[in-house]
């Protein structure tokens, strides 16, 4: 199992867990590695500022704070297929990893009849070959993002320039004309850039702190046809439309 996605399963583990924990053999045991190796992801992941705690007493163990995950969300059964559905369809853009862990625990908890459902419509959809899994640069562009830190990014342009070590702060996802791409502040040219994601060869979190900048004052308006991921407003009293207060 590469590296990051054994980290997505050990924090997966411990979740399960709940305030009983695991111990470092039970999950090297579940994960086919050492103890060696786990309690080395262990370390990484508390460096990443996951909240893993150790339990004290017989035996020990490790924990995963309770404020680590949202509090539970009631769907309904149509709900969650739909959701299941979405999330089982081919995908190779940002957020892959975190997809992949939110369909199986919709599936986790789905009875069997719905399950079977999932896999029918999901299987109802026609999609292209995935490109090359880049599970590593995505994990390491994504935690850049939310952390806040530069990344240095090897870039080949439209014309098959390529730059090496371009140093960018990320600011926001988008997909458009059916490319993902990460929008960031270049430091080396001094201005906001598009960069199309299967065109970042090379990513490195540099560790150093990105300035606090506001991405929708440098990117102010989306290009046509795509608008930015909003909630959408709960109806009014009689179905009528919400307002603000």
């Amino acid at each position: 199992m590469p590296h990051p996605d054994r980290l997505t399963a050990i924090v997966e583990e411990l979740r399960r867990a709940g305030p009983a924990g695991r111990t470092a053999a039970s999950l090297a045991a579940r994960l086919d590695v050492s103890v060696r190796t786990i309690r080395r992801d262990l370390l990484a992941l508390q460096d990443a500022g996951v909240p893993v705690g150790g339990i004290s007493g017989p035996g020990g163990g490790y924990v995963l704070a309770q404020h680590a995950m949202l509090p539970p969300v009631a769907f309904t059964q149509g709900q969650a297929t739909a959701a299941a559905v979405a999330l089982a369809a081919p995908a190779t853009g940002p957020l892959t990893r975190d997809g992949a862990a939110a369909l199986e625990k919709l599936l986790d908890i789905m009875p069997s009849p719905e399950q079977r459902q999932v896999a029918e419509l999901a299987s109802r959809g026609w999609a292209g070959p995935p490109a090359v899994a880049r599970t590593a640069l995505t994990a390491t562009i994504e935690d850049a993002l939310r952390a806040g830190r530069v990344l240095a990014i090897d870039y080949q342009d439209a014309a098959g320039s390529r730059t090496v070590g371009r140093r960018v702060e990320p600011q926001l996802l988008a997909f458009t004309g059916g490319h993902w791409y990460l929008l960031a502040w270049c430091l080396d040219r001094g201005g906001p850039r598009w960069f199309r994601w299967d065109r970042i060869f090379r990513a490195v979190n540099t560790g150093q702190p990105a300035d606090d900048r506001d991405p929708f004052a440098i990117f102010t308006a989306p290009p046509p046809g795509v608008r930015r991921i909003r909630r959408t407003p709960a109806p009014g009293p009689r179905g009528e439309p919400a307002r603000p207060s």
